[in-house]
């Protein structure tokens, strides 16, 4: 039996059987919506989406975000069948398919390139790693961002280099979840044109009918947030959907909404539980009897009919191919003519540096005073900026607090009305901004958000997600400890560092004074591949005397020794980070004097000192000197890896109290006398 049908229809239903057999195959996934979404994904494909599958990171193509990620043999079936190559982490093209039918074939299991969700750093043609529900759309926002902020600064007349539109196909839980509200509110306070989300709604989650905790109206909602909000009541009809994305890309003054209606269970006429058909393969029987309502060979398994995916090559494929070789031919005119943005251009995507970055940074003298690791962060920031064309970022509403705003002649601010600012207001959205700037940094800007580090719990996820992707996004986090004071401990983070430094690949620093804050920065920005959390204070720290302590560029390898007798082991170690390693220079100045010979650590990065090799990390922290006294304004746990089964640890076990920061300080234990109390008690500790 061959498949019955026009060649569209069996395109459509080539895409659905191929979801099927991975589902049942691996006996577990999620069939019911990409069984449903097929001829929407298909028609947007095939007609409209500007890709080409030969180079999945062309720069102007249109990108497409699965944030119902849980669907994610959709999108594996598409790339397969489109025939999208691979491209490895040094962004080589290999030639080599991105998702073979081997890979189906292996759905979910370990070492296929087809995982549960979709993986940015696993799979080519994966725009973004999705998953938990409503980040794929609140980073499609991100996405559509760098799209208006790159033809700002880029094209020139005659020469659009940069002109491409952002997909995302999201459901009902994607529509619940906070984040996506957060995010769709800031694209339509922007008016982004370029932004097109395809709502799946087929009003069946988990648990079952979205009666159960879903009633609003979604498309007053959008209509409030500034959408276009377009309706599609059959999620088969192919011309409704094309006329409905083309009204999407003509409507360049507001974002767009197409809401689908859905059948989750289309095609398994016998299930009567439909959210089964969401979240479980359908079984053997249901899938002989599927496939026969799609006039499909009810035995044949990852059936790829002949002419599909020549049908594909003719259209995606061929038009992919004609309008990147026309873009090709542009770039090399547009290098001739500005051969400055022509390389910005190039570095950006390979995520390289311009020349002479970091000349700028400051070197601070020693002042006993001090400035806060928030102000010296913001030189910082301003002395790098003028250098680093696409470093940008904002707040979420705390700019004025974080001191993040970029204030150099030039550098204004994105808005509705002028898309060539370097500084973003996020609102009061943390969550969103979170996955916006991973957007952004999916789309080869370097970007930055900024909050109190309170209110990193609110942005976990994302943050999670950007070292999941592997994504070099920065989170400036200050207000960092008790020393927030009179706002008390709602305001007072506590368990916030463990909990970053707990997420694998983030890197989490912590500087003591104002050259460690630079030294942070130029780490921070050196690397591709790897989040990085900057923590710093509202009260003032000293700037240490680098002449007489060691060079704050230290702070590449998380730890160093900072002060030491010299000549011999120490007696007793004090290690410290941020405010704290003042409290640890203070003892060892005062131990010095009595003629013990003591050590100051500072270690800014736990997850640096880890990638030293052994021999450095047994030279700052020698095994054999147990006595250590560690000494941060958070948690304990942790800290024994540091402080050793003997070691003192004087840190935070309980939530901090509204008080002025002396009094916090008194009350806590973070004084000179009680460490340096701690340092003697150790001292006087037999091994």
């Amino acid at each position: 039996m061959a498949p019955a049908g026009s060649i569209d229809e069996i395109c459509v239903n080539t895409i659905r059987t191929l979801c099927i057999d991975a589902v049942q195959q691996a006996n577990s996934g999620h069939p019911g919506t990409p069984m449903a979404m097929a001829p929407v994904v298909y028609t947007l494909w095939q007609q409209f989406l500007r890709y080409d599958p030969a180079d999945p990171i062309w720069p102007n193509r249109d990108r497409f975000v699965l944030s119902s990620g849980h669907a994610s043999t959709l999108l594996y079936s598409m790339l397969h069948l489109t025939g999208v190559t691979s491209v490895d982490e040094k962004y080589e093209r290999l030639g080599t398919p991105s998702v073979s039918l081997d890979d189906l074939e292996h759905f979910r299991q370990l070492g296929s390139k087809c995982p549960g969700h979709p993986e940015y750093h696993l799979t080519s043609g994966v725009e973004t790693t999705t998953g938990p529900l409503g980040q794929g759309i609140a980073n499609s926002v991100g996405m559509a961002i760098a799209a208006d902020w790159l033809a700002k600064n880029f094209n020139r007349p005659g020469f659009e280099i940069f002109a491409y539109d952002v997909f995302a196909l999201c459901g009902d839980g994607c529509m619940m979840e906070g984040v996506g509200s957060e995010a769709a509110s800031l694209a339509g306070h922007l008016r982004l044109g370029n932004l097109c989300w395809v709502y799946d709604s087929n009003h069946i989650t988990i648990e079952g009918n979205t009666a159960l905790a879903f009633s609003e109206d979604v498309a007053a909602r959008f209509l409030g947030y500034g959408w276009q909000v377009l309706r599609i009541t059959d999620a088969n009809d192919r011309e409704r959907i094309a006329d409905a994305i083309a009204d999407a890309k003509r409507t360049k003054e507001r974002p767009t909404l197409i809401i689908v209606e859905s059948h989750i269970a289309y095609g398994a006429p016998h299930k009567q539980d439909t959210s089964a058909a969401h979240g479980e393969p359908l079984g053997e029987e249901e899938v002989k009897a599927t496939k026969r309502r799609y006039g499909w060979p009810e035995d044949a398994k990852f059936l790829v009919p002949e002419g599909v995916r020549e049908h594909f090559a003719a259209n995606f494929s061929a038009r992919g191919k004609t309008l990147h070789g026309e873009w090709n031919a542009l770039f090399e005119r547009y290098r001739t003519q500005y051969p400055d943005l022509a390389d910005a251009c190039e570095r950006m995507q390979r995520r390289d540096l311009p020349g002479g970055w970091d000349r700028d940074i400051p070197v601070f003298p020693a002042d006993p005073r001090g400035i806060a690791s928030r102000d010296s962060s913001a030189q910082v920031l301003n002395a790098i900026a003028p250098r680093l064309p696409w470093l940008l970022g904002g707040a979420a509403d705390l700019a004025p607090s974080t001191k993040t705003r970029l204030t150099f002649a030039g550098a204004g601010d994105f808005e509705a009305d002028d898309r060539a600012g370097r500084n973003f207001h996020f609102g009061i959205r943390e969550h969103a901004m979170g996955s916006i700037c991973n957007g952004l940094s999916v789309s080869k800007m370097r970007a930055y958000g900024s909050g109190f580090l309170i209110f990193s719990d609110y942005m976990k996820a994302p943050i999670r997600l950007s070292a999941l992707m592997e994504l070099p996004v920065v989170y400036v986090f200050t207000h960092d400890s008790i020393g927030v004071g009179e706002d008390g401990p709602t305001h007072q983070p506590v368990e916030q560092l463990v909990g970053l430094r707990s997420i694998p690949g983030l890197i989490v620093l912590r500087p003591a004074d104002a050259n460690e804050v630079a030294e942070a920065w130029r780490v921070a920005l050196s690397l591709k591949h790897q989040p990085v959390c900057l923590i710093l204070s509202r009260q003032a720290l000293p700037t240490f005397d680098r002449g007489r302590y060691a060079p704050a560029s230290g702070v590449a390898r998380g730890a160093y020794v900072m002060a030491d007798g010299g000549g011999r082991l120490p007696e007793v170690i004090l290690i410290g980070t941020g405010s704290e390693v003042q409290i640890c220079v203070d003892v060892y100045e005062k131990l010095k004097a009595e003629g013990v010979g003591a050590r100051v650590v500072s270690m800014p990065s736990w997850e640096l000192f880890e990638q030293q090799d052994e021999s450095y990390r047994a030279a700052v922290l020698p095994p054999s000197v147990t006595r250590r006294v560690a000494v941060e304004q958070a948690s304990v746990l942790g800290w024994d890896r540091y402080a050793g089964s003997g070691g003192a640890i004087i840190g935070m076990k309980t939530f901090g109290a509204s008080a002025p920061l002396k009094e916090l300080l008194v009350k806590f234990g973070f004084t000179p006398e009680h460490v340096y109390a701690a340092a003697k008690e150790q001292l006087a500790r037999k091994e």
